[in-house]
């Protein structure tokens, strides 16, 4: 992927937050304060999608990003963006909101909880 499109990106992204973004299993992760809230494979846009922002994309005939594992499609919970929305920075905004309200809605992964060492008793 080229720098052009990182840039298109950024630029689209400037009317809804400054976003970073980091080359990521043969394409580019989009993050905002370091959330990630979509992925770019092959110079195609996905943004990060949840149950309350699904239907908002349905509508739009999105699609989400489907990879292969084992033989078996599986879709991940990151769509693309009607075309329109990509014609400028505040036709882009709702949905880039859409994708950072589902990111901050995502559970957070428990820590793990470190095995207890157990404690040797000294008799005297």
């Amino acid at each position: 992927m080229g720098r052009e499109y990182l840039d298109y990106l950024h630029d689209l992204f400037s009317a809804f937050a400054p976003v970073t973004t980091r080359a990521m299993f043969g394409g580019h992760g989009v993050y905002r304060d370091g959330v990630i809230i979509g992925i770019v494979i092959g110079e195609i846009l996905y943004l990060k999608v949840d149950e309350q922002t699904r239907p908002a994309f349905e509508a739009q005939d999105c699609a989400p990003f489907v990879y292969e594992a084992k033989g078996k499609a599986v879709p991940m919970s990151y769509w693309t963006v009607p075309d329109e929305a990509l014609d400028s920075p505040q036709d882009f905004r709702p949905w880039a909101q859409r994708a950072w309200e589902a990111a901050l809605r995502k559970p957070k992964p428990k820590p793990k909880k470190k095995a207890a060492k157990k404690s040797e008793t000294i008799k005297r």
